[in-house]
């Protein structure tokens, strides 16, 4: 399940961003947003996924879908759910291809601060001078 979500965090900044991308499994300490989306497995499994982003990540994906350049903190937040539909909805399309389905659950706009919520894996995405990190528990 976390391999499809990275594989959709990919497509994401390469289709959607459009910029080169490095990796790494490190988390940021610095203040960020943090969106979390549910997702229930046909095999009876639960998972919580993290979208953790520097808000100068999500003011990049502001400028492309709404083309502002300075947005309110209520915008980086729809945005960021925007952000955290559309990488595991991608990642649920990418599921099915191989026979691991699942559902997914409306996302939840946590809080605008330190990530300090337990995890399973995570993995960073650093695009010029931002950072987005996607954390996923088991429920």
């Amino acid at each position: 399940m976390f391999n499809n979500i990275i594989k959709a965090a990919e497509n994401f900044c390469i289709h959607q961003i459009r910029s080169e991308y490095t990796t790494n499994e490190e988390l940021n300490k610095d203040r960020t947003l943090i969106a979390y989306i549910d997702i229930d497995a046909n095999s009876g499994e639960k998972h919580r996924v993290y979208i953790i982003a520097e808000k100068a990540f999500v003011q990049k994906v502001s400028y492309i879908f709404l083309e502002e350049e300075e947005s309110d903190d209520e915008t980086l937040h729809d945005m960021l759910l925007e952000t955290t539909n559309l990488i595991v909805g991608s990642a649920k399309v990418l599921a099915e291809e191989s026979d691991e389905s699942y559902n997914i659950n409306t996302p939840f706009f946590e809080k605008d601060g330190n990530f300090d919520f337990e995890y399973d894996s995570l993995k960073s995405f650093i695009i010029d001078d931002s950072k987005l990190s996607i954390a996923i528990k088991e429920l």
